[in-house]
């Protein structure tokens, strides 16, 4: 797996800062007992995965040929 660019694409960033930015949100809010804070932290964490999914969707993810599996040898 270290030699494949696995996750090293602007939809795949732009998605995890999202989530990431969610998820501290919503930590907060539920250290400071808010549970509406926390279900719109929750709501940025879904939010962080469409929008990587949409800039995938837009060309700004991984190629699909470089998820091929590569053949095994038999011996």
């Amino acid at each position: 797996m270290a030699g494949s660019s696995h996750g090293h694409t602007p939809a795949a960033w732009t998605g995890v800062i999202i989530a990431f930015i969610g998820f501290c949100v919503a930590g907060a809010f539920m250290v400071m007992d808010q549970p509406a804070g926390f279900w719109a932290g929750m709501a940025i964490v879904i939010l962080g995965g469409v929008v990587g999914m949409i800039m995938r969707s837009m060309g700004m993810g991984q190629p699909k040929s470089n998820h091929a599996v590569p053949a095994r040898a038999e011996g």
